[in-house]
């Protein structure tokens, strides 16, 4: 894979919930590329198919949606043609996913240090013995204070604040080139949220990171994103830089989620 090639390239994802007779495409003919270091937002209201495309990407979806068409270039392979087993070396190790709801997301009858662990051992990159060292660094590097005493405890003894930073770590434990962040910032309250995008940014320049970060709100864009893309209604309506589309966006939904930012027009 070239430099100047794009790190992932969907192309024409279609996605489809339901039987033949009722199907209904929950994402229709999707095409966006994140190249190597940088961040594309997928902005667009709840239901509009940003997650279902998350999930598609990293082959998570649960019946009854099924992909129907189109490709996932990632480092030069299609996702959606390999077979499992290789899928699950991409998950984690190459594509690291922040899930909306760490609590949900968590195992909570697991120590959140043997969670960090756990996703290097799986992924053959630490004996446990160093994992769990590399645990405790990680939980240090998403300014986690008192990062070994903190690997000892359970997600519930957590603030979700720090059960988000606990998410990112595992996202972040196996180094991968893509990280996918879905709605990372929707279940806090904004001091902390303001908090959680300012250590994305620091994490992204720190380890180069390229970032999906599927998001409602378009201040997060505005602030952490290169280029946006706009879905509605399963559709990306329109894409491109940042500044681009805040100043002159061209679909009346884009004016319509910009208009409901305070202080953005």
């Amino acid at each position: 894979m070239s430099a100047s090639s794009p790190l992932l390239d969907v192309q024409h994802l279609t996605v489809t919930f339901g039987g033949s007779s009722s199907a209904t495409r929950a994402v229709d003919d999707v095409s966006f590329q994140i190249m190597a270091g940088e961040t594309l937002g997928l902005v667009g209201e709840s239901g509009s198919g940003k997650s279902v495309t998350a999930f598609s990407i990293l082959r998570l979806l649960q019946p009854p949606g099924r992909v129907t068409g189109g490709s996932v270039m990632f480092e030069g392979r299609d996702l959606l043609a390999l077979p499992e087993r290789e899928m699950r070396e991409v998950r984690g190790a190459r594509i690291g996913l922040i899930f909306q709801e760490p609590m949900t997301a968590l195992n909570p009858v697991m120590r959140v240090g043997d969670q960090i662990a756990e996703a290097l051992t799986v992924h053959g990159r630490a004996t446990h013995a160093e994992a769990r060292v590399r645990a405790a660094d990680l939980l240090d590097a998403v300014r986690i204070p008192d990062a070994a005493r903190c690997a000892r405890d359970y997600p519930h003894q957590l603030s979700g604040g720090m059960r988000q930073r606990v998410m990112i770590a595992i996202a972040l434990a196996c180094e991968p080139p893509l990280i996918i962040a879905d709605e990372p910032t929707t279940a806090l309250d904004v001091t902390i949220q303001a908090q959680v995008l300012e250590l994305m940014r620091e994490l992204k320049a720190r380890y180069n990171l390229a970032l999906l970060l599927i998001t409602h709100d378009f201040g997060v864009i505005a602030e952490m994103a290169d280029r946006v893309a706009v879905m509605f209604k399963g559709k990306l309506v329109e894409q491109g830089p940042v500044r681009e589309i805040l100043r002159r966006p061209a679909h009346e939904y884009t004016r319509n989620l910009l208009a409901a930012v305070p202080g953005a027009r």
